[in-house]
């Protein structure tokens, strides 16, 4: 059995551009890459059915990347506190240590 042929969004843009320039014919174009008419008239259609999108998206993708930044920056503050947290732990474990000695959470009760 054959395993079914992948093709890249890029691949895909570039073949439909092609042919909507018009230099050669769907037929053509399909015979020289292999591939059936109809696949490149299915992508031909969802080419044009979505390129109003390109202009549309401009503005909901600028408040994405804004909004991405803003959750990446919150992030950085989450694990900066995170990892002050956690010396501030540690030491406090090493003064107990030092003061109360070795097996001190059992000692104090909070090991068992």
């Amino acid at each position: 059995m054959r395993k079914r042929r992948e093709f890249t969004p890029e691949y895909k843009a570039k073949i439909v551009l092609e042919v909507l320039k018009e230099e050669k014919t769907i037929s053509e174009i399909a015979s020289r890459e292999g591939i059936h008419t109809n696949q490149i008239g299915t992508w031909k259609r969802d080419f044009l059915e979505n390129a109003s999108r390109v202009f549309d998206q401009s503005r909901s993708e600028k408040a994405s990347a804004q909004k991405v930044v803003e959750l990446e920056e919150e992030r950085r503050e989450y694990q900066a506190k995170v990892g002050q947290l956690t010396l501030e732990v540690d030491w406090l474990k090493k003064k107990h240590e030092q003061v109360y000695g070795p097996g001190w959470e059992t000692k104090l009760g909070f090991k068992k």
